[in-house]
């Protein structure tokens, strides 16, 4: 018996998680001190309310995680669905498991209200997240954090939830630590 699960084969249905813990993202994408990469940013995260993963052979091998979170653009406040924890195990990356968990999420956040979703990623996966529908934001992008308001150090990308939500003009903060 071996633990490879390089051959998913069809894509496993997404569930929607009763609870994601970090022995879920252990399973995921291991035991490293710095599973995101986002360690050096020296960011505080809230966790995420809404769970959807895939397993395959019993072993959880993607997630998505959700949050309602209140935004500013410009001079309006508005509440956004943050998209987080986004994982997928590495021995099965480029088998479309990323895009059916994220469609699997954003059909839910579709649900919650918001008319868009944004999330936060290291430059590298940009393209990934372009491929999968969203746009990046141009100019700085505030959070909250125990100390004050601060710099996102990290793209943000956006996508719409509903038909005809662009995005407005304006300066953006998150009004809460990010997702």
């Amino acid at each position: 018996m071996t633990n490879d699960h390089s051959s998913v084969g069809p894509v496993p249905a997404v569930v929607r998680l009763a609870r994601y813990t970090t022995t879920d993202l252990q399973e995921i994408l291991g035991d490293g001190s710095d599973p995101f990469g986002v360690a050096d940013s020296g960011l505080t995260w809230l966790p995420k309310e809404e769970h959807f993963g895939i397993q395959h052979d019993g072993r959880l091998v993607a997630h998505a995680g959700l949050l309602r979170l209140p935004l500013s653009i410009g001079e309006t406040i508005t509440d956004v669905v943050g998209v987080g924890g986004v994982a997928v195990a590495p021995n099965v990356r480029g088998r479309g498991l990323a895009r059916h968990v994220m469609t699997a999420a954003l059909d839910h956040a579709r649900t919650m209200g918001p008319r868009h979703a944004i999330l936060f990623c290291r430059p590298p996966l940009v393209p990934l997240y372009q491929r999968l529908g969203w746009q990046e934001l141009d100019g700085d992008i505030r959070v909250e954090q125990p100390s004050g308001s601060v710099v996102m150090p990290l793209r943000t990308m956006w996508t719409p939830l509903h038909e005809n939500a662009e995005w407005p003009a304006g300066e953006v903060r998150l009004l809460s630590l990010p997702m």
